[in-house]
């Protein structure tokens, strides 16, 4: 009895969250194998199985590897220099002080509370006078998109680290400056290695939310072979939405591949960071 009311409830718990959360899952897996391929005749156990779905991927009707190319290319991009600038502009506010330092702050948590579509826009006339000036960063292109990735999330990335390194005592750059070293090695060799875990988090985080971006990319990317897998397989709901169902769920299921291989790369950055700082002394 003891064990029902301590340790059993917590089980079945655990069980009902776990199929909760595997039941879209398994789905999703049901309609990519389904030989069909329709909505209608998708359930949540596969009558058959077949790669059909997948190959229909790959045939060339839809530019289904140009949008995994441009959706990986361009949030790998993002996530890094995003970063880069970020945790540089997060140390400057951490340990400098400047006129019009709690200003900035301010101003960068207030932008963030303004939803994207507000700004849309200003970024389509912004936009459309620099793809007749400089159109390798305008309409249809990478590089422009990922200028407004990067300031889209130097806010939110800039707040979050400057948090973490408020928690990094000043006396080590100070240390590290009395023994010779610069501002650039006290930034790269030394606070850097210090906040390995934040910069992990940061960079998954700020990949999963580039990749999966719709709403910019949308008014952003136009011509079919430029598009990003969020706004490439919108479009192929919309339409056929019953005859792409299975072609929709494998991409699904391919689309996770590059964000868990990520994840399962940074991990071990944020297991071994935690434990270095546990017994730092």
């Amino acid at each position: 009895m003891r064990y029902l009311k301590e340790v059993a409830w917590r089980h079945a718990v655990a069980l009902v969250v776990t199929a909760f959360a595997l039941f879209p899952i398994m789905y999703v897996v049901s309609a990519a194998l389904n030989p069909l391929g329709t909505l209608g005749s998708t359930e949540l156990l596969p009558t058959g199985a077949s790669l059909d779905n997948f190959a229909v991927l790959f045939n060339g009707q839809q530019p289904f590897v140009n949008w995994f190319l441009n959706s990986v290319v361009i949030a790998l991009f993002s996530a890094f220099a995003g970063l880069l600038i970020s945790v540089a502009a997060a140390y400057a506010f951490s340990r400098m002080r400047f006129a019009g330092r709690r200003v900035g702050l301010l101003s960068i948590l207030l932008i963030q509370m303004f939803p994207q579509f507000l700004a849309i826009v200003a970024i389509f006339i912004v936009f459309t006078e620099i793809t007749e000036l400089y159109p390798t960063f305008g309409f249809n292109q990478p590089w422009g998109l990922l200028v407004l990735y990067l300031g889209g999330a130097l806010g939110v990335n800039t707040y979050l680290m400057k948090g973490f390194l408020d928690t990094v005592p000043k006396e080590i750059d100070e240390s590290a400056t009395m023994d010779g070293a610069s501002h650039v090695q006290t930034f790269f060799r030394i606070i850097l290695p210090l906040v390995g875990p934040v910069l992990a988090v940061t960079a998954m985080l700020s990949f999963i939310g580039t990749i999966n971006e719709f709403l910019i990319a949308n008014v952003f990317l136009r011509d079919t072979e430029a598009k990003t897998l969020a706004v490439g397989m919108y479009g192929m709901l919309t339409d056929k939405r019953d005859a792409n169902f299975g072609p929709f769920a494998a991409a699904t299921l391919l689309t996770a591949i590059p964000t868990v291989s990520l994840f399962l790369w940074l991990q071990k950055y944020i297991v071994s960071g935690l434990t270095a700082g546990a017994v730092k002394g």
